[in-house]
């Protein structure tokens, strides 16, 4: 017979588990995007690309706290992944984010070891350097990459063999909102298990789970392993939907977009990522459209804006309007 409290325990994670009915509604935008705005859809599938990416990093900043200046080396080594599978005869897309998702994860796992040394300052230091170098190497390497030229001549099958990915971007981007709706929902039962309340405790207090006996070290490789497999599948998706991959995949810029749409969304919360992927890429198509040199201006002033009065992102800005006006929290 159980405890009470493991009772308690359990009813408390799946009553915070449950589906809230804006959830149902969230993911009802997308299934709406395809009939509004079916000449933006190339657009909106790298948005739910950019969105899982971000995803991926919630999953280690959000939830372990482990900050990270150098995330886009998993994006991009995944997305060398399926292009290169894709370029010497093996097009087949799912086993192509598989196959990238391992390639990334077992990357993120050795360099794990690394980041588990020193405080935040040094994982920034060593997470850039581990980015930095692995940048420089698919340069070096441009009879494989393309270099600086890009991975050309990507050929991607037709998904499940029915579906072929077109011009208009249709194929392309109901297949990458379903890997992201798949994702998300594992994402979502990780975040919500033990484990996933074990990384939030750490996050609070890593030297008191020591103290209790928990296995930090491991649970923190672990995490870091799957975002990075992650981060793969989303560099692997946006290979396959624009069948090239450029050097700037994985480069630092890619790093900080993600880091910078994640804060504007809001860590911690998955639907953060999500939003932010969603804000950072509209503005930085409506902005860039307006004042092409000048659109990161705005960018900045709005994050600094966002940050000094909404502490939490997007999110975090709705918890303070939801705060005034007596809503409650769904």
């Amino acid at each position: 017979m159980q405890p009470l409290g493991y009772q308690t325990l359990r009813e408390h994670m799946r009553a915070r588990s449950a589906w809230k009915p804006a959830e149902y509604l969230i993911w009802l935008i997308p299934i709406a995007a395809w009939f509004v705005l079916p000449t933006h859809l190339s657009l909106l599938s790298q948005i739910a690309i950019m969105g899982l990416f971000a995803l991926s990093l919630d999953l280690l900043l959000g939830y372990a706290g482990i900050v990270s200046l150098g995330h886009g080396a998993f994006f991009g080594l995944g997305a060398y992944v399926a292009g290169l599978l894709g370029k010497y005869g093996w097009g087949e897309p799912l086993s192509g984010l598989a196959a990238a998702a391992l390639v990334a994860g077992a990357f993120g796992y050795v360099s794990s070891f690394l980041v588990l040394r020193g405080t935040d300052l040094t994982r920034l230091m060593v997470t850039l350097g581990i980015a930095l170098m692995l940048s420089e190497v698919a340069n070096k390497m441009h009879w494989l990459t393309g270099g600086a030229d890009g991975l050309q001549g990507v050929a991607i099958w037709p998904v499940l063999g029915l579906w072929r990915f077109d011009l208009y971007g249709r194929v392309g981007y109901a297949y990458a909102v379903a890997v992201l709706f798949v994702l998300f929902l594992l994402a979502r039962r990780i975040v919500h298990s033990p484990f996933g309340q074990s990384l939030r405790a750490i996050k609070q207090n890593e030297r008191r789970m020591h103290a209790l006996g928990a296995p930090v070290m491991r649970r923190i490789v672990a995490v870091c392993t799957l975002s990075a497999a992650y981060a793969g599948v989303a560099g692997a998706l946006l290979a396959q939907t624009t069948q090239f991959v450029s050097l700037e995949s994985i480069g630092f810029g890619k790093s900080a977009d993600v880091l910078i749409m994640l804060v504007l969304g809001g860590t911690g919360r998955l639907y953060g990522a999500l939003l932010g992927a969603l804000a950072f890429m509209a503005m930085r198509h409506v902005l860039s459209g307006m004042t092409p040199q000048y659109w990161e201006f705005w960018l900045g002033a709005m994050l600094v804006l966002l940050v000094m009065f909404a502490r939490g992102g997007i999110f975090g800005l709705i918890d303070v309007l939801r705060a005034r006006l007596g809503w409650a929290r769904a």
